[in-house]
Parts: structure tokens; C-alpha cells; sequence
């Protein structure tokens, strides 16, 4: 009955979280984007779970080098660590295919966006200007002019986002053990939701 009414309030636990946006002014002059995986089963299970059948599949954990089963969230973050708005695909979906889409559901004040290597992407870059977005992301060590490009202060920025993930995960964002869609959305907000009132409590009191 508990699980049942909490499911419930998704809803608001969202407007909530979509209001306070609209309340805090982040402090950072450049956004980050990023996104972590939320595997819902061992390693070992991967080819015979049966839960989120049609909506998770396989995708690969570059950090730990290891494929998994589960979705993946894109999530943009301010450079001082608040969290704007997320997306949550299957494990298997592209970084770069989510971009715009989050940016037009997030419409960020910060027009700077920083990425990885995963979002070099002419075709992305293009369609974030047209929106009125700068898209900085580092050159691989073998593409022309990478050293000139690969600007130390603009990638030590992105790599903050890293922080930011490790301190969601203390929320239980990485490791959702609910069985449904909404039980999982439900405890994804819930977890986002703690995390920024947790970067508001630091930043303003």
C-alpha cells in the first residue's frame, strides 16, 4: 500500500522539481552533459532477466568495461553541481541522440555546453547553435589540432560532472532496485530531487 501511494505522488515529486528549477539561479557561466548507467541485474543475467522487457537492453559500462542490462540517464548539470533535467533511455542509446531533445526540455539560461567524446558530433554541434547553444567537446588524441583544442580548464570543468554522478549515487540514482517503469521513474526523482535540495541546503545556507 505504502509503494502503491508513492507511485502516486510522481506526479508532484516532478512539479516539484521542475518548480525549483525555475527558482534557483545556478552560480556557473557553463552546463555539462553527461549520462551514468542503472543496470537492474548482475552482469550474469543479462541474456535471461524478464523485467522491463521492451523498454532496458544491453548496453556497455565503458568505466568498469562491462556490459549490462538496464537503461541509461542523461542528465544536464550546472558546472557548480546542480542538476537542470535528465532523460532516461535503454542502456544501448547513443549519448549524443538525447542531447537536443534534453536541451529543448531543459532550455537553459547557460548557453555553454560541455561534453566528452561522445558527443563530437558535427551534425550536433550544428543543430545546438541553431537553438542558440555552444557545444565545446575535446578532440581524440589523433584528430588534427586536438592539442590546441583540448583546452585543460574547459575539460577539468567537465570532468566535475564525474563528482556530481558519484554524490547521485549516494542517492541510490545508480542503483534503482524498483520492478516497474514507474516504481523506477519514482525512485529517480525522488533521488534527483534529494540531491538538489541537498545542493541548495550547501549553497545557500
Amino acid at each position: 500500500r505504502f509503494n502503491r501511494r508513492a507511485r502516486m505522488l510522481l506526479p508532484l515529486i516532478r512539479c516539484i522539481r521542475q518548480a525549483w528549477n525555475q527558482e534557483v539561479k545556478t552560480a556557473g557561466e557553463f552546463l555539462i552533459i553527461d549520462s551514468f548507467p542503472v543496470p537492474v541485474c548482475q552482469p550474469v543475467c543479462n541474456y535471461r532477466v524478464k523485467i522491463f522487457r521492451g523498454v532496458a537492453d544491453i548496453g556497455y559500462k565503458a568505466t568498469k568495461k562491462v556490459y549490462y542490462y538496464g537503461f541509461k540517464v542523461h542528465a544536464i548539470v550546472s558546472d557548480d553541481g546542480y542538476l537542470l533535467d535528465y532523460a532516461v533511455t535503454k542502456a544501448s542509446v547513443h549519448d549524443a541522440k538525447e542531447t537536443v531533445e534534453l536541451m529543448i526540455n531543459a532550455h537553459p539560461a547557460n548557453h555553454y555546453l560541455l561534453g566528452d567524446e561522445g558527443y563530437l558530433s558535427k551534425n550536433l554541434a550544428t543543430n545546438l547553435k541553431h537553438m542558440g547553444y555552444v557545444l565545446w567537446t575535446p578532440y581524440r588524441k589523433n584528430m588534427q589540432g586536438a592539442r590546441r583544442h583540448n583546452d585543460h580548464q574547459l575539460m577539468a570543468i567537465r570532468r566535475s560532472i564525474e563528482s556530481d554522478f558519484s554524490l547521485l549515487s549516494y542517492y541510490n540514482a545508480e542503483n534503482n532496485r524498483a520492478r516497474s517503469p514507474v516504481g523506477f521513474q519514482q525512485r529517480l526523482e525522488i533521488a534527483i530531487l534529494a540531491y538538489n535540495m541537498a545542493y541548495c541546503l550547501e549553497r545557500f545556507n
